[in-house]
This record gives structure tokens, sequence and C-alpha cells, in this order.
């Protein structure tokens, strides 16, 4: 142990930097370090080179695929150098997991964020203020930097000489161009200028040239050593699944899951709802499985990630932003259960497969519908941006473009791998990929289920656009294929269900006269056409009403749902044995939370808020659930009486109260009870007549209102009132006028 130390001595030089001018390292000292507080014995790919460049003082653009080792690029020279290394991170739980790690191998790391107590962060503001920080890794994010307070922490910092390097870690937040865009990056620009001497280090896994442009620009870099390592990662085997093609998607991955026994998995869904019908459905068959997504609370958030991470629990099933930053090595499995918005999504998030370079695999779920719902949330978001940002911009375009490469990816026949290197602008040899993805593996399997998919694609076309799919030729009066109506319209089929129906018979016999010669008429044409189309848009309002009715929550439904929060309370007080509510009164108002917030827009969102409601009450404490109904219980008074929250049989306690016989161990166990009347007491034992409670009209009485006047009724009255007023004021003025004269003789006299 003493001959580690006196070796850590050697290497770790001590030297008096304000940013750039130290002589650098050697790779012997470097590979030192990095075997002594890491355990690797050599560094890969480009690590070497980024290390030397900012250890030199220049900055640097470093782009590594996902696992490549991309944070060596900075904790290496944090321990290299005296000084605090300034790590810039987009996630919290990245800071977290990053921070825990360099701990346990005797690395000083701090984070700064809006989840740390007070306590902590004054300790670690105390650690800075201080002549000789401890610190060498300081973890914040791009908000925190961007405000005042905090840069002017920073300009003393470097005034003091105490940065060494500024690391951008996913530096394709910079850029509107990229996958994950967030505003709050564009202000690190303020960096160079507030810091002009510190080098920065920009390091992401996936960017194209656009966007690598972009973040060069964007953080000012002078003159930045550019290293980019290939983004192959030849352990991972790529293969698509079509939902269309499977009698059943969930038991197929659950059969997947089975098959590689205890493999740590990640499953990525795009909705929360969809996160909890999985998660449930491969646990209730024997597979260990947890749901991590933004609806949980922090606490179970952090409870799932410590499970997985320590093998506790085998499958995560994750909203996307689930694994950036996490360190865990053995994933064997990552699945898409829905398409991604583009490739550099897919990239980084299946890239978090196989970070030990042993064999692991991406799969992805393809389904037509899914392909739907994607294109509508594109599609809103690009007219929006479209409102926002101005024509020249592109951005709106390049989400679909991106898009389209992702359906390429899973529609398209090829090599699987070559497409996703290809995006990235890699050169790609036909021999690279060596029988690792299913085209290459299985050619004549998956050009059959490309055809198969073909089928599906045109029977649903058929159902939806009759008018286009039932004639091999589309009329047009310049001999190419047109459409006859707003593409728009298309998104009203979003997670529709669409039947067939009687009239699409009728449109198809038109349209086969749509083949009639070019000696017909135009008329007669543009006459065909306009019947298809107004049939057409009837059955299409039809289908909207239709589902329309499917979507609406009914009666039923909501006394179900009554019941289930029932059932939820009885289970809380059971967990918490001391729970005195009204739990009728409690599921009603969180029933009517619930319908409130979602019953205009349809059961899948209102069925996804009562499953979240119905977690809450299964973890929450009981000052929580009390605090809760509590609130509640204040706003309900106001409007509908306190008798419906009070505490049944416990209403003596209101006049023991106001006498001084109730003990303290009473009044503790019925702290949820509220008296505001109580408030302005005499004096002990004497008692306090409270106002009575106005009785309240039920549910379903009728309650009798004024009749609302006519404008004409309101200005005659208004009119009247006004007068005898005047009138009143002209009395009361001579009154006064009357006094004061009378009092003027009495002087005079």
């Amino acid at each position: 142990m003493l001959q580690k130390q006196q070796m850590k001595k050697s290497v770790l030089p001590v030297k008096s930097i304000k940013g750039s001018g130290s002589q650098n390292l050697r790779k012997e000292d470097l590979e030192n370090l990095l075997s002594y507080h890491f355990g690797y014995s050599g560094f890969r790919g480009k690590q070497l080179e980024a290390i030397d460049a900012v250890l030199s003082g220049k900055d640097c653009f470093c782009l590594m695929p996902t696992g490549g080792g991309k944070s060596l690029c900075y904790q290496i020279p944090a321990v290299a150098k005296s000084g605090i290394v300034l790590v810039i991170c987009p996630l919290i739980a990245l800071m977290e997991n990053q921070v825990e790690f360099l701990r346990k191998k005797g690395i000083s790391a701090e984070f700064l964020s809006s989840t740390l107590a007070a306590d902590a962060k004054q300790k670690i503001h105390e650690d800075l203020n201080s002549g000789k920080p401890s610190v060498r890794l300081l973890y914040v994010t791009p908000e925190l930097v961007a405000t005042v307070g905090f840069m002017t922490k920073l300009k003393k910092l470097y005034e003091r000489g105490l940065l060494s390097l500024v690391a951008v870690d996913e530096a394709h937040c910079i850029s509107s161009w990229g996958h994950d865009f967030r505003p709050s990056y564009r202000k690190l620009s303020s960096l160079r200028i507030h810091l002009p001497e510190v080098p920065i280090l920009a390091l992401t896994a996936t960017a194209a040239s656009q966007v690598e442009k972009d973040v060069i620009e964007s953080l000012c870099l002078r003159q930045p050593l550019v290293l980019r390592a290939s983004f192959n990662r030849p352990n991972i085997f790529y293969e698509v699944r079509y939902k269309d093609l499977l009698d059943d998607s969930y038991a197929d991955l659950s059969n997947l899951l089975k098959s590689n026994r205890n493999a740590c998995s990640i499953i990525y869904c795009l909705e929360r709802a969809s996160c909890d019908d999985l998660s449930s459905y491969l646990s209730k068959n024997g597979i260990s499985s947890a749901v991590y997504h933004a609806g949980l609370s922090s606490k179970l958030r952090t409870s799932v990630l410590g499970d997985w991470l320590s093998s506790k629990v085998q499958v995560v099933v994750a909203t996307v932003a689930f694994g950036m930053g996490i360190d865990r090595k053995d994933v064997r499995i990552v699945c898409h259960f829905n398409i991604p918005k583009s490739m550099e999504s897919f990239y980084q998030e299946s890239g978090r497969a196989g970070r030990d370079r042993l064999s692991s695999r991406s799969i992805l779920y393809y389904g037509l519908d899914d392909r739907k719902k994607m294109e509508f949330i594109l599609r809103t978001a690009t007219m929006k941006k479209r409102e926002s940002s101005s024509p020249s911009s592109g951005l709106p375009e390049k989400s679909l473009a991106a898009f389209t490469q992702m359906v390429e990816y899973c529609e398209g026949s090829g090599c699987r791998r070559g497409k996703i290197l290809q995006s990235f602008g890699e050169q790609v040899s036909t021999s690279l990929c060596q029988k690792s993805c299913d085209s290459c593996k299985q050619p004549s399997i998956v050009a059959q289920h490309l055809k198969d998919l073909e089928g599906k694609t045109y029977s649903q076309k058929a159902k939806i656009f009759p008018i286009l799919t039932k004639s091999s030729t589309y009329i047009s009066l310049e001999g190419q294929h047109t459409e006859f109506w707003n593409r728009e319209d298309d998104d009203s089929f979003f997670e529709e269900e669409i039947s067939d129906s009687g009239d699409e018979a009728d449109i198809s016999t038109n349209i086969v006269m749509s083949r009639m010669s070019t000696d017909a008429t135009l008329d007669k044409k543009f006459e065909i056409l306009q019947h298809a189309e107004e049939a057409y848009f009837q059955n299409i309002g039809q289908r909207k009403q239709d589902n329309s009715d499917k979507k609406t929550i009914s009666d039923t439904l909501r006394n179900q749902v009554k019941m289930r929060f029932l059932n939820a309370l009885n289970q809380a007080k059971e967990r918490l044995r001391r729970l005195l509510l009204d739990f009728e009164a409690c599921a009603d108002f969180l029933e009517m939370e619930c319908f409130k917030k979602y019953g205009k827009v349809g059961k899948t969102f209102y069925n996804s808020q009562v499953a979240a409601t119905i977690r809450w009450l299964s973890h929450s404490s009981m000052e929580q659930i009390q605090d809760k109904f509590r609130d509640i219980s204040a706003q309900t008074c106001s409007s509908s009486g306190r008798d419906k929250f009070s505490l049944d049989g416990d209403s003596h306690l209101i006049q023991e109260a106001t006498t001084g016989k109730a003990t303290d161990d009473q009044v503790q166990d019925n702290a949820f009870v509220d008296f505001p009347e109580l408030v302005e007491m005499e004096g002990p034992g004497e008692r306090i007549d409270l106002p009575p409670i106005p009785e309240m009209k039920g549910p379903g009485e009728r309650i009798d209102l004024p009749p609302i006047p006519s404008f004409s009724e309101f200005v005659r009255k208004k009119g009247k009132e006004h007068s005898s007023g005047s009138a009143i004021v002209r009395t009361s003025d001579a009154g006064k006028h009357a006094s004061k004269n009378k009092e003027k003789r009495i002087r005079l006299q």
C-alpha cells in the first residue's frame, strides 16, 4: 500500500497553472494513473490523444461511440494536474452516478444540483472558497452555469488559477440540429468570454457533421483538435421484429427474455402507460421487471435504479431518458418496443448494451401503428416549429428526415449495421458486418418478412385511404400521381380503430371508372373524383364520431375507478394502521381529480393518471397522505361543508379540545382534524360556540338561482338606484347647510 502511495506521488505532478502552459506527461505516466485509479492496462481509441490535448491547454472536440470511455478523457486530467475540472452534464442522475463511482475510486468529486440538501451545498461552496479546495471534479448542470451567481464564482476560481479544464459532456445537446437539443446549452458560449485561457473539451457519442460544426462554433473552440472514432459496435447484434406479423408481441418479448435467462436488459417504450403495462405483463410471467419513468416519485426512481444496478431487478422498462451516463457494462439486451424518432437516438440507446465488449443484442419491435404515432408527433412538432422559427432554418424538415432514416432501417433491405454507420457519414465495406445483423445472417427470412409487411401496409392503406389504393392509376391533369385532399388529414387516424365500411364498395366501383380511356372528357373525370371525395369525407366523419364514442369515459368506468381508489385506501390503512379518513369521500375526490385533468382527452390518459395515483397511495407515508387530504379538505370545506371529510366517531374530540379535556395522545392520533374556528380561544375551559355549518344541496337536488335581468331592466334598476342615491345626497347636503346657518346665527347673537 505504501508503495502504491509513493507511485501515486511520483506520477502526480503538482503544477500551478492558469489554463495552459503545463508540460505534457509521458504516456507511461498517464498509463500508471489509469492503472492505479481505474484498473485499466491501457487507453482505448482516441482517449490518449484527447487527454494529451487538454493537458497541453488545447481545445478538443471528441466524438466517441457509446461505451467508448469518454469520461476518462477528463477524469485522468483531473488526477494528473492540480486544479478543478468542471464537468457540465445534462442529467442529474448521470452526475450522481459518476460522482459515486469516483468516490469509490478515492477521487474527490462533488456535484451541485437542485436535489442536493442546503447543508451539502454549503459545504461544497465553503470548500471552493478555501485556499486549497479538495475537490478535483465538480459536476454541474448547464442551467446552473448560466446563472450570474455561479458564473461569478467560476470567474473567481479562474482568477485564483484553480480551474484546469471545462468538460462539456453530451455536447450534441448544444446543437439545434442534434437529437436532444437543450436551449440552456446554448448559453455555454459565455464560458470562453469569462474563462479565456481554460481549455474546453466537448464530448459526444452521436454527432453528424452539421452537429459537430454547430458545437464547435457555439462553444467558441479555438482551433480545436477534432477526434472521431468509428461508430461501429462489432459486439452488438442488430435485429428488427415486426409486430404486425406476430400473434402477440408481449409474449414474443417475454419468450426472448426467458431464453436469455437472467440477462440484464433495458426495454424502451414511447409512453409511460406502455411501460406500466409491459412491465406488469413481464412480472406476471415470472420475469424480474421494474418501471422507470418521470411519472414516478424521485425516491421510487432512485430505488428502481439501485435495484437494477445491484442486479436485484433483471429488466427495466423505461422511457428514453433512462440509462444516459449509467455505468453498467454488462447490459446484454437493449430492446426498443416502439420505433425511435431518429437514428441518433436509436444508436445512443442501443449502444448501452455490451459496454464490456461482450456479445450483446439490439432488438427493435417495429409496428405500423407505432410509425403513425411517431409521424403524428413529429408533424405536430414541425407545425409548431414552423410558427416559431425562420423558414430558412430547416429544423422541422430535419426531424422528419431523421425519422425517415429509422423507417428505412426497419422497412428497407440490406445490412442494418451498414445503415447505422452510413447515417453518420462512415464509409462501409461489404465485409464489415460478418453476419452480425438479422438481414445479413438470414437474408431470405428477412426478405419474406418485408414482403409480408408490405402486404399489411397495403391492406391498411386500403382501409384508410380507399380513394388512393383501390385504383391502379391516379387521375392527374399533368399525367403524374396526385392526391385530392390535404395530407394533414391523415393525422386524424392517430390511435384510431379503423374498420371496414360498406361505403368502400361504392367508392371502389367509382374509382375503377377512373381507368377510362384518355378520350373521356375531363368533366366526366372530375365528376367521378368529386363523388369519390364526398363519399370519402362522409365516411371519415362517421369514423371520427365512432372513435369519439369509444374514447368517452363512461359512468360505469368512473364508478369502477372509485372502487379501485377505495380498495387502495383500505390497503394503505392496513399498511399504515392508523389512517383515519372518510375513504368514500377521498375516493370520490381522487376520481374527480383524474376526470377533471384528463376527462376531455380520453380513456388512455385517464387510466394512466388513475394508475399513477394508486401507485402513489401504495408508497406514500401517513404524513404525505394526511397532507394530501388536509389540503383537499380545506378546499372542499368552502364549497361542500366540513362534514364530508370529518372523522367517523371522533366528533367528541372537538368538544374535548375546546374544554381542554382531550389528551395529547388523542390529538396526536387525530392530527388530521383541522379546527380553523378554534383560533381565537378566550382561555382554557371556556367553550366556544362554532358557527353553524350551512346546509348544502345534494348532487342531485335542484338549486333555484335568481333570474338574470335583461339589459333594459338592468339599466332601469341602476337608474333608480342612482336617482334615489342622489336624492339622499341632496337631502343630506341640505341638512348640513341648515345646520351650519343655525350655528352662525347663534354666534351672531
